[in-house]
């Protein structure tokens, strides 16, 4: 999955000699957290965020004549002496897995998507994974989710896949904790039927063990030592 067919196209940008209040508005009146700054030909020259904007504004415990000056110094600043200078970006042939792993190492919740000129082609952000990730797994499918404790060993995902598909149940997707315990990891297909008692009693039946995903939550799953 390439960054290019996820991320917002239709991007709201300012500009480095932008004023800090009327971006302020515009964050207001949009959906964005996270505003790319780009020069007069669309390069991108910086970021500027929701919480760059809060940090700039005046205390609130701050007297009258004090906020009288700060508001007048915020009225000469402008975007380019609070954005972030460049900004870790993405292109779109990244992936998708890619950009998860970079924004889990770097914290943050979008990236822009620049091309090889350095000129903005879009934004990435965790809701746009998250969007893409739905469609990926099936998820707005009416399904049911088992979860399946495996041995760790070449050929248990065939069994799983071969047991479900005898029964005539389609997929909606499959994933894999490649670490559950020593020894062993856990299969989570998800199926496109709320129709599995049958399902879950032959699995018993072939010897494996079925959590219940009611008990257990993403945090919690287990994590190698």
């Amino acid at each position: 999955m390439f960054i290019d067919k996820s991320m917002t196209k239709k991007v709201v940008t300012v500009g480095p000699n932008d004023g800090i209040l009327e971006t302020r508005e515009l964050l207001a009146k949009s959906s964005f957290r996270h505003l790319p700054v780009v020069d007069e030909e669309n390069r991108l020259v910086g970021i500027v965020t929701d919480r760059d904007i809060r940090s700039a504004m005046p205390s609130v415990f701050l007297d009258e004549n004090e906020t009288l000056k700060e508001r007048e110094r915020l009225a000469q600043m402008k975007i380019k002496d609070i954005m972030t200078k460049n900004p870790v970006t993405v292109n779109p042939a990244n992936t998708l897995e890619d950009a998860i792993l970079l924004m889990q190492r770097m914290r943050v919740g979008a990236f822009p998507v620049v091309d090889r000129e350095g000129k903005l082609r879009g934004m990435l952000s965790i809701r746009d994974l998250v969007r893409a990730f739905v469609n990926v797994l099936g998820l707005e499918e009416p399904g049911t989710l088992l979860c399946i404790k495996v041995q760790e060993r070449v050929g248990e995902m065939k069994k799983i896949v071969d047991a479900i598909t005898e029964e005539h149940i389609s997929f909606g997707s499959i994933l894999v904790s490649r670490y559950w315990e020593e020894g062993k990891r856990a299969v989570f297909p998800y199926l496109l039927t709320t129709n599995v008692a049958h399902v879950k009693r032959k699995l018993v039946e072939m010897g494996y063990e079925l959590i219940d995903p009611m008990e257990w939550t993403l945090d919690a799953l287990p994590r190698p030592e």
